[in-house]
């Protein structure tokens, strides 16, 4: 039962502290605060939770370090770590350091509370060996790359199967290179192929390697990249591009877990992870007859959607003074930096090249901006238009907009209720459509706490 849960809070905002404390209480959960890892591991000798809450940036510790403590006293409970500095080495450190989960501060009341109530059901996860490689940043603040950064984290105790779906140019090597940094495997190699920059005819020989004599121009063996991924991740970019001939031979690679060299006849054992990435919707290539359905369920048992640039415009600041500063280091040149102006100017473009577009941009921009400090009118004139004064570009903002101004006009009183009730409801109902009517998921791709749908369902019921 509910009420025989005792949740500990530590965290030294006191605002925090008693809106957890409320929250918990009106659910049925008995709980404790602190303020200090010194506390809590005091408390610890004497009394034992069922679940820990636990900022990661306290005053005299770190509040991971509750968790060494736990295990040196062999208590097994599960902690959740929140925090409001959130990057994806720290969310991957908290998941090795055997967190529950990992959330970002805001967070949703309604998430926090299902992740309580998650965790009174399920153990907690043991720890991972400390990681010892740094991977290639990701970098992002907004809620989306969160997301993102949680899921390498859960991943990172596993050597599954993932396929990263996005546009292009919107970083899924990077995240690709990141899983495989943050894995049991990281200490192996890390090997790229785009299935779609080689000819098909070529393809099976980079993938799977040839013998001398095999074929015209084979002169000396060669080993293909399953072999020089062994140990290791392999990451296959593009791969609805794959010919169909070569998928089939793929499969039986990822079912089988050996292969042939071609023209070979030592059977090869495949020690790799696979992780591929697509633009391309595979489904709609399925019902095409060009992908088999059979290889698309073996690849997809993980997807990590990357989202364009465009719908996260929040990071659109830390991207560009990371790639100016870097660009500024790799090129020996003056670092350059940006106006609040031209921020709000990148925020406004619709990059449609994604993040990739950006590292362009801000490569010229340190070449060829004339001052050290960036104005908008540095910016290259082949980006598209700055959107219009009070839109957004988007058809739907600039419908928004002329309605707006109708019940302005027409001295319309709760223009700001309505609005946000109809785009609620317009929104959820799409996300729900989606999922086929998984409240769980369209919540997940919304960032809404489970409840926090379900009760905005009923409001619009009852509406």
């Amino acid at each position: 039962m509910v009420e025989t849960v005792q949740v500990w809070v530590v965290d030294d905002d006191e605002a925090i502290r008693f809106v957890l404390e409320r929250s918990l209480g009106q659910a049925g959960y008995r709980t404790r605060s602190f303020s200090s890892v010194v506390a809590v591991n005091e408390a610890l000798e004497a009394d034992r939770p069922d679940v820990v809450i636990t900022d990661i940036r306290l005053p005299d510790a770190d509040g991971l370090s509750v968790l060494q403590t736990m295990r040196d006293r062999d208590i097994e409970l599960p902690v959740i770590a929140m925090t409001a500095y959130s990057d994806l080495d720290q969310a991957v450190s908290a998941f090795q350091s055997g967190v529950f989960d990992y959330l970002s501060k805001p967070f949703d009341l309604d998430q926090m509370l299902a992740v309580v109530a998650r965790a009174t059901a399920i153990a907690s996860p043991g720890p991972m060996k400390e990681e010892t490689s740094k991977p290639k940043q990701v970098i992002g603040e907004s809620a989306a790359m969160q997301e993102i950064f949680r899921t390498i984290g859960r991943l990172s105790r596993s050597s599954i199967s993932v396929l990263l779906t996005g546009e292009t140019g919107s970083g899924k090597e990077v995240v690709a290179r990141a899983l495989h940094q943050h894995s049991p495997r990281a200490q192996g190699p890390f090997v790229a192929i785009n299935s779609a920059a080689i000819p098909a005819e070529l393809l099976e020989s980079e993938l799977f390697g040839h013998e001398r004599g095999s074929f015209t121009g084979a002169h000396s063996r060669r080993l293909g990249r399953f072999e020089e991924a062994t140990g290791g991740t392999l990451f296959l970019d593009e791969i609805g591009d794959m010919p169909l001939p070569l998928q089939t031979r793929l499969l039986r690679v990822l079912a089988e877990g050996d292969y042939y060299r071609v023209g070979g006849r030592d059977l090869l054992r495949a020690d790799v992870r696979v992780i591929t990435a697509t633009h391309q919707d595979l489904k709609k290539k399925i019902a095409q007859g060009v992908f088999r359905e059979d290889l698309y369920h073996r690849l997809n048992v993980i997807t990590i959607r990357l989202p364009p640039l465009r719908e996260r415009t929040d990071d659109i600041p830390l991207l560009a003074r990371h790639f100016l500063h870097q660009a500024a280091q790799d090129m020996g040149l003056e670092e350059k930096h940006l106006l609040p102006e031209t921020i709000k100017a990148l925020q406004q473009k619709a990059w449609p090249g994604n993040v990739r577009q950006l590292l362009n941009v801000c490569q010229q921009l340190c070449v060829m901006a004339p001052g050290d400090q960036v104005m908008p009118q540095d910016l290259p004139s082949n980006l598209s238009e700055k959107v219009p004064a009070g839109g957004t570009g988007e058809p739907w903002a600039e419908a928004l907009r002329k309605w707006t101004q109708h019940g302005l006009s027409q001295n319309q009183n709760n223009l700001m209720a309505l609005a946000r009730g109809q785009l609620e409801k317009t929104i959820l109902g799409c996300a729900l459509d989606h999922t086929g009517g998984r409240r769980v998921e369209a919540a997940r791709l919304l960032g809404l706490g489970r409840n926090t749908l379900t009760r905005k369902l009923k409001e619009f019921e009852k509406g």
